[in-house]
């Protein structure tokens, strides 16, 4: 807290500045004033919390100042150091507000005592102040989650009483077209502590600048604001870059059709749920409104017999990199569909894989295998094929391709019983001699033909299987990182966070989080 003393002699200024040690308190000490006058001039700019005070001085006298601060400033806590003991002093400094009354020839630690009370009475004030703020913050958008959640809609009394508590929505008793923005970031976002301070200075800022309303949503935020400000959209937009600076993530906005009133919102709001749909379909980032997308048809929800052909050329061929150019041509020609809609698109994904596995079972019958194999890889998501369709589809393609290989003789018959004896115990002990056991193989020959035939020592495949569980029950699951680490056969947890740090770039918490 900033202490300002007020006083007209020089060796009393100098004194209280040097003999007293503010700053081992916690008390920074501006520059001391030599005039009433020159302290109301400087309190604007400077800001002190505290006052230490003359009463008598040239000009103004220190009461007469108090009395001014208090008027403007009343937040200000005002500690009086008088060279006169005199009752009538001490009654008018009470009258003034000034917390403290002490004489000059008070001990060092008794003028620090009496700072040291103001400076807790202004804590308790703020304290107090923040809480009640809380408590009106959070009143106000249970009332407002509320209106935007329930299945049934408001009486118009119940409408009009959250309407009462969001003035920043209304004009005078006349309703008003309203606004509503959803920011979302790109992926799942823990809002770290040091990040809190500059997005609650942003959001003081956009409430000042716009008159608007800001609610957390499903882990990002919604605006709500009267429609028709000047430079609403550039001031929001601006707001949204400056939300980005500070957390390091890309973010997707929204724009919902407008409300008409406060009644209207979980209208709204819907609107805006259907566009963030297309946070792949727009590229992931930017602003979107949702009046350029609500005509859209959608695009062919069923693959060609031209676009089948082609995959299953792909596929057969096995080749990795034409795979990945395949996906990713047919997502650029999905992208450029300028009627593509979430749903249609997914349809369309769903489609060619369906197309890919039906090959993979006539190449199963045509080797006389059976199709238990393929019936147990792992099927589509309509979730992860609408917000990361690239994953997706190479993950499930790429197994396709693996498992055709395997139908056509591609990899040594003992490895490949070794592969799956592997990931049905990845929670087990899985010494290579064990393994190499429950096929009646030498470990060193074995060692050399599981090198071999997969191109990694057993060791390193192992691992990499287990990474790659542990990350999928990071994505799925609410699991603890200890609990996971035993789940995928790790009981030193500190050995298992140096293992996936080394396979994803990143630990376990940093994954979850990003």
């Amino acid at each position: 807290m900033k202490l300002l003393i007020v006083d007209d002699e020089v060796i009393i200024r100098t004194g209280l500045s040097t003999v007293i040690k503010w700053e081992e308190n916690g008390i920074a000490l501006l520059a001391p004033a030599a005039s009433a006058e020159e302290a109301l001039m400087r309190i604007p700019l400077e800001k002190p919390d505290i006052v230490l005070t003359d009463i008598r001085m040239t000009g103004m006298t220190g009461l007469e100042m108090a009395q001014e601060i208090k008027r403007d400033y009343p937040e200000i806590e005002i500690v009086v150091l008088s060279g006169h003991d005199d009752f009538a002093y001490a009654q008018q400094a009470i009258r003034s507000g000034i917390s403290d009354y002490l004489l000059k020839t008070s001990r060092p630690g008794d003028i620090m005592s009496a700072v040291m009370k103001a400076r807790g009475k202004i804590a308790s004030s703020r304290a107090a102040l923040q809480e009640g703020e809380a408590h009106q913050t959070a009143f106000r958008w249970k009332l407002l989650d509320r209106l935007l959640r329930s299945d049934h809609p408001l009486e118009e009394a119940e409408a009009r009483e959250v309407l009462s508590h969001y003035p920043e929505l209304r004009l005078g008793s006349e309703w008003e077209t309203i606004e509503l923005w959803m920011i979302s970031p790109l992926s799942s976002m823990f809002v770290h502590e040091q990040w809190k301070q500059p997005l609650r200075l942003i959001g003081d800022k956009l409430r000042d600048s716009l008159n608007c309303a800001i609610l957390d949503w499903n882990n990002g935020w919604l605006l709500f604001f009267r429609a028709g400000q000047p430079g609403a959209s550039r001031t929001v937009r601006a707001a949204i870059d400056a939300i980005a600076r500070v957390v390091d993530a890309l973010m997707f906005t929204v724009i919902g059709q407008q409300a008409p009133g406060i009644g209207g919102l979980r209208e709204s709001l819907k609107t805006a749920e259907q566009a963030v749909a297309y946070r792949w379909l727009m590229g992931g980032t930017g602003v979107l409104d949702y009046e350029d997308i609500k005509h859209r048809r959608g695009m062919r929800t069923v693959c060609t017999q031209e676009e089948e052909a082609a995959l299953i050329a792909v596929l057969r061929g096995g080749d990795e990199a034409a795979l990945k150019k395949w996906i990713a041509d047919t997502l650029v020609a999905i992208r450029n569909d300028g009627e593509a809609t979430p749903s249609t698109m997914t349809s369309y994904l769903h489609s060619v894989l369906v197309a890919g596995f039906r090959w993979l079972e006539r190449a199963a019958e045509s080797v006389g295998q059976s199709a238990q194999g393929i019936q147990e890889l792992e099927q589509p998501d309509a979730k992860q094929l609408a917000e990361r369709p690239e994953e997706a589809m190479d993950r499930i393609l790429s197994a396709i391709v693996t498992e055709y290989k395997r139908l056509n003789g591609g990899r040594n018959e003992a490895i490949e019983r070794t592969l799956a004896y592997i990931r049905e115990h990845l929670d087990q002990s899985l010494t290579l001699s064990q393994v190499a056991a429950s096929i009646h193989m030498n470990p060193n020959y074995f060692s050399k033909l599981f090198k071999q035939e997969t191109g990694k020592t057993y060791i390193e495949y192992v691992t990499e299987a287990r990474m790659e569980w542990a990350v999928r029950l990071l994505r799925e699951t609410p699991a603890k990182v200890s609990e996971i680490a035993k789940r995928v056969g790790y009981e030193d947890l500190k050995h298992f966070n140096h293992l996936f740090k080394r396979h994803t770039g990143a630990t376990p918490s940093q994954f979850r989080q990003g």
